[in-house]
């Protein structure tokens, strides 16, 4: 064949091959192949177009200033690896100078290595390039608008010469490899772009979702409350929505509300589960939910979550639900958000409209217990228009908190808080009751039944399950209650009071505490209670106490003092000495000042009863005396 034949056949092959690559890299662009697989082609293409024996393709990571292999031909793994961990493609200056790849970089111009034993520049890799297998190299960047994303690196096992067309033809693959890198790249970022868009609008549609959800919550909740529907309302409500059993208790632990689903039940832990596991540090915790597990290692399906209603920061009632917080999602806590603001205002009227209720039971009592001569018919009227006849026998009940000793009596507060307790305690009662405030009292008057015969004892029941229920709620501290005979007659109710008020004030004295009081409890204290001659028991304990009571207040002692605390302790001297922070011959001086003055000696039984008795008389007259009410 001709030369000339033979030079226009071979730059026909070539040619061909050209179109070939710039078809294949065109289709990969056009494919969206990802980006590895294009560079992986590129490197591929320019060792077969120009013979090298290992290409690779280089692109710039300008946040850490390096060139990193992003596509290979021929290249081992070992030889990857070890350019990832060298600092050989470091972009800028470097101690052992610039490598061929970051210079080509730089100054946007080809750079050339005809031999890597030679060259003086390029000792510091000359063994590590032996390891790799090549004796020279050629690097041309890849420039898009005139900027360098990498470079084009081809590579031969023997020293060689770079002419100027071979320079040239590889630089105008870089430029088609460049436009391809960026294509890919801007086809890259269009799809990550696209899957943002995609996941922000679904986001947005579920959170559309979400909001109907919640809207839809909100408007049947909605109207639960504007419909006064009532708390069993709003429990089932919630029960629907959230596919599962719901169950409400007030304060005091007792079930005011619950709502079954497909059959099922939901029941609260007991009282010893909740104060040996109220939820700690480790517990899964949503705001004010709670878990609780019934037992260590209970399984999922015994757990039980908890919501706290709140009325004026205080807890009125508390939802349980089975499972635990984590398990619910975004649009059941809003359901239970929703329920309990509604459950809140639901207890909230309940509440409104017992307190009017409570009010105006609180103001017959009041007249009936008032010193001043009641209309009987009045009262008898207002009452019956409450629920309450008056003209069946009722018990009359005193309660009052428990002061620790030397403490000053509780705040008007406290007493408001004791009277909602007393308030509770009487809304479980069988039949219709009356309770009020007067002075540092709660007053109860409970019915009693025609069917009960032992009236006595029903009172003393009714004040038992009082003192326990208010214990119950205050948290440690006690009340005790007094209760005596029913009152049959409108006018008993103040007498009753006065006598029941003493009763109390008296065990107090005595040091009760958390106990339920009736007269003969207090043997011959209850017993002076009852006499209705203030007169005769004013001039008994004066005859007595008279002249030491002279004799204190003309001599400034305390004859009267010793001789009660010489009583309270047994008539033992040294312990009233203690007492009394005196010597023991002090106390002895005093009760025979006593025993001169009264004329007696109190080593005689009757003198000792008739000073006791004086002493007890006194006590009875002074708690008799008109007390101030709030």
């Amino acid at each position: 064949m001709p030369r000339a034949i033979a030079d226009e056949t071979s730059a026909h092959d070539e040619l061909r091959s050209w179109l070939r690559v710039v078809t294949e890299i065109a289709g990969a662009v056009t494919l969206h192949e990802p980006l590895s697989v294009l560079l992986n082609l590129l490197a591929r293409s320019a060792g077969e177009l120009m013979g090298y024996e290992f290409c690779a393709v280089l692109l710039a990571d300008e946040g850490r200033g390096m060139l990193e292999i992003r596509g290979s031909h021929g290249l081992t793994a070992d030889y990857e690896s070890q350019v990832r961990s060298s600092l050989s493609f470091r972009l800028g200056p470097q101690p052992a100078g610039e490598t061929p790849s970051s210079r080509a970089f730089v100054n946007h111009q080809p750079v050339a290595v005809e031999d890597v034993l030679v060259d003086p520049a390029f000792r510091p890799w000359a063994e590590f390039a032996m390891e790799a297998g090549f004796r020279s190299l050629i690097s041309v960047p890849l420039l898009v608008n005139g900027r360098a994303v990498g470079t084009l690196n081809g590579y031969r096992a023997q020293p060689c010469q770079f002419d100027q067309d071979e320079i040239l033809l590889l630089a105008a693959l870089a430029n088609l490899a460049g436009t391809a890198i960026e294509t890919a790249r801007l086809r890259e970022r269009e799809q990550e772009t696209i899957g943002q868009l995609q996941q922000l609008n679904a986001s947005l549609r579920a959170q559309t979702m979400l909001l109907e959800h919640a809207e839809q919550i909100h408007r049947r909740l909605t109207t639960v409350a504007l419909e006064a529907g009532g708390l069993q309302t709003v429990v089932t409500v919630l029960a629907g929505l959230l596919s599962r059993p719901v169950l409400v208790e007030d304060a005091t632990l007792g079930v005011i509300a619950s709502a079954a689903h497909e059959g099922q039940t939901v029941d609260a832990p007991s009282s010893e589960v909740r104060s040996r596991q109220s939820a700690s540090p480790d517990h899964d915790v949503k705001g004010d939910l709670r878990e609780f597990a019934p037992w260590p290692g209970a399984q999922p399906d015994q757990w039980r979550t908890s919501v706290p209603v709140f009325l004026d920061r205080e807890m009125v009632a508390r939802f349980w639900l089975p499972g635990r917080p984590s398990e619910l999602s975004a649009l059941e806590l809003r359901a239970i958000e929703h329920a309990v603001v509604v459950s809140a205002l639901e207890l909230l009227r309940d509440r409104t409209a017992l307190d009017v209720e409570w009010a105006l039971r609180g103001d017959v009592l009041a007249e009936l217990l008032a010193d001043r001569p009641t209309d009987s018919t009045t009262v008898v009227s207002r009452a019956r228009s409450l629920g309450l006849d008056l003209r069946a026998p009722h018990s009359l009940l005193v309660v009052r908190a428990d002061d620790a000793p030397g403490a000053p009596d509780r705040a008007s507060s406290d007493q408001r808080r004791l009277l909602e307790l007393v308030r509770e305690s009487a809304r479980h009662l069988k039949s219709s009751s009356l309770v009020t405030i007067s002075g540092n009292y709660v007053v109860v008057l409970v019915p009693s039944l025609p069917a009960e015969k032992d009236t006595a004892q029903v009172s003393t029941e009714v004040a038992d399950s009082i003192r326990v229920h208010c214990a119950r709620r205050l948290h440690g501290a006690t009340v005790s209650v007094s209760a005596g005979e029913p009152c049959r007659d409108v006018g008993d109710y103040a007498g009753a009071f006065r006598m029941q008020r003493g009763a109390l004030e008296l065990a107090r004295l005595q040091g009760f505490r958390d106990r339920t009081v009736t007269l003969p409890d207090l043997g011959f204290y209850g017993l002076l209670l009852q006499l209705d001659e203030p007169s005769v028991l004013s001039q008994f304990a004066e005859e007595t106490l008279g002249p030491l009571r002279r004799y204190d207040e003309a001599k400034h002692t305390e004859l009267v003092a010793t001789l009660r605390a010489y009583f309270a302790h047994h008539l033992n001297t040294m312990e009233t000495a203690a007492v009394l922070y005196v010597h023991a011959n002090t106390v002895g001086l005093r009760l025979r000042r006593i025993e001169s003055l009264l004329n007696l000696s109190l080593a005689q039984p009757e003198s000792l009863l008739r000073v006791k008795a004086a002493l007890m008389t006194d006590d009875v007259l002074r708690l008799r005396q008109p007390q101030p009410a709030d």
